[in-house]
């Protein structure tokens, strides 16, 4: 009998991990088809024919796609083990919290690494505060939605700066640092990261690829 869950993903990305942790938690059986990214399978570009990205979950024959869109799909059709708030006034405004630390994107380099050493330093604050909204920070045994959603960014982004991605001077911000170490020691999440010796030589080599084609 073929698996009702599917998602499809390449194992470097901490957008893919993302939903790997959230499906574990929640205890789904999905299965694993891991993508190409220089040679994309009909598969994905059914499932995401506008974006061509992953990670893509397909439940059924609903592709979901995007990490934050399919997270909050998991919170909603596997109730267990939430992630979100349970108190509904928690809940109604977790959104508006959450997005105050959120990173926004733009073109420029400098313009990035700007706004994101902008939103490290929301989310350093958060921690420091011991934001009930970040389960690990507050000194809770359970990962909560936003442990996934920025517990990515404490052990990517130092590898990034390694590979000469960008320089956003993480050291900068020790409470990010104490949270990330307790994320990563999760049994889930260590089970399901990456390590960074597979990681970098991954990410210099797309660093050299866009720099390439950037001189073009």
């Amino acid at each position: 009998m073929a698996t009702e869950v599917k998602l499809l993903g390449i194992w470097p990305s901490p957008f893919v991990f993302r939903v790997k942790v959230a499906l574990q938690l929640k205890g789904v059986d999905y299965e694993y088809f891991e993508e190409d990214p220089f040679n994309k399978s009909p598969r994905l570009l059914e499932s995401n024919p506008i974006h061509k990205k992953v990670p893509v979950l397909i439940h059924g024959k609903k592709p979901i796609n995007e990490s934050l869109t399919i997270l909050e799909y998991i919170e909603e059709t596997w109730q267990n083990n939430p992630l979100l708030p349970q108190d509904p006034y928690e809940r109604a405004t977790f959104w508006n919290k959450a997005f105050a630390a959120f990173i926004a994107k733009g073109e420029a380099k400098e313009k990035i690494e700007k706004e994101v050493i902008e939103g490290l330093e929301k989310i350093d604050g958060a921690i420091k505060e011991k934001s009930s909204l970040f389960n690990s920070a507050a000194g809770g045994e359970s990962i909560g939605f936003l442990d996934i959603v920025f517990g990515v960014i404490g052990y990517w982004l130092p590898i990034y700066e390694e590979a000469g991605s960008m320089q956003t001077h993480t050291q900068k911000f020790p409470a990010i640092a104490e949270w990330t170490t307790k994320f990563v020691n999760h049994p889930v999440i260590k089970e399901n990261l990456p390590s960074t010796e597979s990681l970098l030589p991954f990410f210099r080599q797309v660093h050299e690829f866009v720099s390439s084609a950037s001189n073009n």
